[in-house]
């Protein structure tokens, strides 16, 4: 990578980094990313509203090959001291999405610089932590006909500036689960008056365990339960409605639906014992992100060339990542970038994107857009 280059992919991430904004809100960023690539590039920039991106044009009869990169932020709030910190109270890039946004910028000068013998698309998305954003974004796939695309996440726990690659399943399918019980209020004197949700809630959270055993499934399946709220905060009234969040997360997502349909079956059947009415909803739905060999192949091919550090993964990553959204479409791949083994891991006060791996993912991307 051109050191000049290498300098202003910098500077760019800490201005993105000194400017985080949430999922579906990112105003700022999207233009600062545009910006920045009419600046320094003669990319055909393709704006669509909340996400966007721009094309190398090597010629017809070409393949069609995309990266990708997300720039959303997390309601994090930053308390680490760096020159670059963020300037907005509660927000900020604590899972590194302005470094993977500026190494796709990175690639984008590169490319423009020095040519392609393929077609390469840069696509800049929003709203990777809620999990809409790929979803907003998967008909880019169909529409400019990719044959391929690929991206990475940077990682810790990893050695430093190694790359991480696994065939398969690399990130578990999940979703965030609401369910909804409703009786009838009654005095907390007399309760036999009233039809209270608690013991129904209680007897589906004692019902978890058998229905995420290993046992009963081929990969791994957790049901995390992240709140039960139930009734008022009032001695007086016994409790007449409560809600049961869930997180279900599979490495399947055949059995992720399973496990779905078992708690509504099974939630259903406590609402009709007890008299209460039972309703379900649904936030942060992501797919399973299922790699290609043939794409994790190529991976393995652009390191052994430029003599980056390759490990091969053993197990995928239960935390999800709406990438799985596009391999649903084309062939590809996501790989990780390590961080270091002792470096602070995403979503924690600690973290901040290492700039000293922007060089490795840019030079990875670069191998595999030839």
């Amino acid at each position: 990578m051109q050191r000049k280059n290498l300098e202003l992919i910098k500077q760019l991430r800490h201005e993105l980094h000194q400017h985080p904004e949430l999922s579906n809100q990112e105003v700022w960023t999207k233009q600062h990313l545009i910006s920045f690539l009419q600046t320094h590039t003669r990319l055909e920039i393709i704006d669509k509203g909340t996400w966007f991106y721009a094309i190398y044009r090597a010629g017809e009869g070409k393949r069609n090959i995309a990266f990708r990169a997300d720039f959303d932020a997390l309601p994090i709030e930053e308390t680490i001291r760096i020159p670059h910190g963020s300037k907005y109270p509660g927000v900020s890039h604590k899972c590194g999405h302005d470094g993977h946004s500026a190494c796709l910028a990175g690639l984008a000068l590169e490319i423009d610089q020095k040519g392609a013998t393929q077609n390469i698309y840069f696509l800049f998305q929003h709203a990777e932590e809620t999990g809409d954003g790929a979803l907003q974004c998967v008909s880019f796939i169909k529409e400019n006909e990719i044959d391929e695309i690929f991206a990475f996440h940077n990682m810790s726990g990893m050695p430093f500036g190694s790359v991480n690659v696994i065939d398969g399943t690399a990130h578990f399918a999940s979703k965030g689960m609401i369910i909804h019980m409703e009786g009838t209020p009654a005095h907390a004197s007399q309760p036999e008056d009233g039809v209270n949700p608690a013991f129904a809630i209680a007897s589906l959270i004692q019902a978890i365990p058998d229905l995420t055993s290993a046992e009963k499934n081929k990969g791994k399946v957790l049901c995390t339960v992240i709140q039960i709220d139930v009734g008022e905060r009032t001695f007086g009234i016994s409790a007449s409605q409560g809600d049961l969040l869930l997180t279900i997360r599979a490495q399947y997502e055949a059995e992720l639906d399973q496990l779905e349909k078992s708690l509504e079956h099974y939630a259903g059947s406590l609402a009709r014992e007890n008299g209460l009415n039972v309703s379900f909803s649904y936030n942060d739905v992501f797919p399973e992100t299922v790699n290609h060999k043939e794409s994790s192949d190529k991976i393995r091919q652009v390191c052994k060339l430029k003599g980056i550090s390759l490990i091969e993964m053993n197990q995928p990553f239960r935390a999800s990542e709406d990438f799985g959204h596009y391999l649903k479409e084309t062939k590809g791949a996501i790989c990780f970038i390590g961080n270091g083994e002792d470096y602070p891991h995403i979503h924690t006060l600690e973290y901040d994107f290492r700039d000293e791996i922007i060089e490795t993912a840019v030079e990875l991307f670069k191998g595999l857009a030839e």
